[in-house]
């Protein structure tokens, strides 16, 4: 008789879930002391053996308070409460920023986490502020907010996918204040964005440039991905969870619809690896010898989870599924860092700018953020 090979079994995820929050606390606490005594400082990255840090002005803010506070939210610790209000108070005056679109990135993840898990009310009044910020961004001849105001040699009025990221401070902003103003914003934006941004096969153009006298695209093309008609791995990423929440707000059938078709493109994609872990852009043309993109996995992981909630069983099985490869790959020692190494960031292999050179396989902020999120709306299902 031959030998039988008993296969090992895989932890259970609930195992797998606990033991990735409880080494996230102890490296972003690792973080926290860190940058405690540097004034105004933010993590960034990591890259070529440097720590990169940043003030409130980068686009990535907030997302490393955003990281506090979601550790808080599963672990009610005094200490990590601290630091979660240290970090944020860092990005309170991004309030007023007017002169571009992550306002939504830098505020809601931040005050908006702390808001959520606090009520302090004083983090309405900064949310609310910041709205009315961003708000000014708006042009109605044009229909949707002006992401960039550089290269206008290029771009009349470029509106990028990632801009789909901030409606939902927006969104708040309305149902807080009573002014419909906001929601019709959010909703304007998001519906020209479906209208323009996306290709027949639901992949998603990096920047739209508009003609501000027609409100029509003028430019379709890609700033970070690989060729203007490539699928940039983040971009799909920010379509998919940006269309995911606006149904939940919305209650509209058609960004449901939309969720669900961005959904089949990524994870139905020909080269999509076994792993769901996406390369940076899915037509990089040196697939399989190139770089992954573990921020764009923990964006599509986190908005999968949500959409699961609002589709038909066989459907949120899938989607639960992939999930589950996401996290327990992000969770292994092939992405989670170990202790007090890669910058004390939480996972390794994201990469920010392919073209650029700029932030290629480094751990990044905002990777960290979508993951504790995808970990903690895990957790909460199981």
């Amino acid at each position: 008789m031959g030998s039988i090979v008993i296969a090992q079994d895989k932890p259970p995820l609930k195992v797998v879930i606990n033991k990735a929050l409880a080494a996230a606390e102890r490296q972003s606490l690792l973080m926290a002391k860190k940058y405690e005594d540097q004034q105004g400082r933010l993590p960034r990255t990591f890259e070529n053996g440097k720590d990169v840090s940043s003030d409130s002005r980068w686009w990535c803010s907030g997302f490393f308070p955003g990281v506090l506070w979601y550790l808080y939210e599963n672990n009610k610790s005094a200490e990590l409460l601290r630091y979660a209000k240290l970090y944020t108070a860092r990005v309170e005056r991004e309030k007023y920023t007017t002169d571009n679109h992550d306002v939504g990135f830098m505020l809601y993840c931040s005050f908006g986490n702390g808001l959520r898990l606090t009520g302090e009310p004083a983090y309405n009044d900064v949310l609310l502020t910041g709205a009315k910020s961003l708000a000014t961004r708006y042009q109605p001849q044009v229909g949707l907010i002006r992401s960039w105001d550089h290269n206008k040699k290029l771009w009349q009025y470029p509106v990028i996918i990632d801009n789909i990221m901030n409606l939902e401070l927006l969104l708040w902003a309305s149902k807080y204040s009573g002014d419909p103003v906001f929601k019709q914003i959010a909703i304007s934006h998001a519906d020209k964005t479906m209208q323009h941004h996306f290709r027949p096969n639901y992949s998603s153009y990096h920047v739209v440039s508009y003609d501000t006298i027609s409100g029509q695209p003028h430019l379709k093309q890609t700033h970070q991905g690989y060729a203007n008609e490539s699928a940039w791995s983040r971009g799909q990423a920010w379509g998919l969870y940006g269309y995911t929440y606006l149904y939940r707000e919305t209650r509209e059938q058609r960004y449901l619809e939309q969720a669900n078709k961005i959904a089949a493109f990524i994870i139905n994609h020909p080269r999509m690896p076994k792993d769901y872990i996406p390369y940076w852009d899915f037509d990089a043309p040196q697939i399989p010898n190139t770089t992954r993109d573990a921020s764009a996995a923990a964006l599509i992981a986190s908005a999968l989870i949500e959409l699961s909630d609002y589709v038909d069983q066989p459907l949120s099985r899938k989607y639960r599924s992939v999930v589950e490869v996401q996290i327990r790959t992000l969770a292994s020692p092939e992405y989670t860092a170990a202790a007090g190494e890669n910058g004390d960031f939480i996972l390794k292999h994201s990469t920010g700018a392919f073209p650029m050179k700029s932030e290629v396989d480094v751990p990044l902020t905002y990777a960290d953020y979508y993951y504790l999120e995808a970990l903690t709306r895990m957790k909460n299902k199981k």
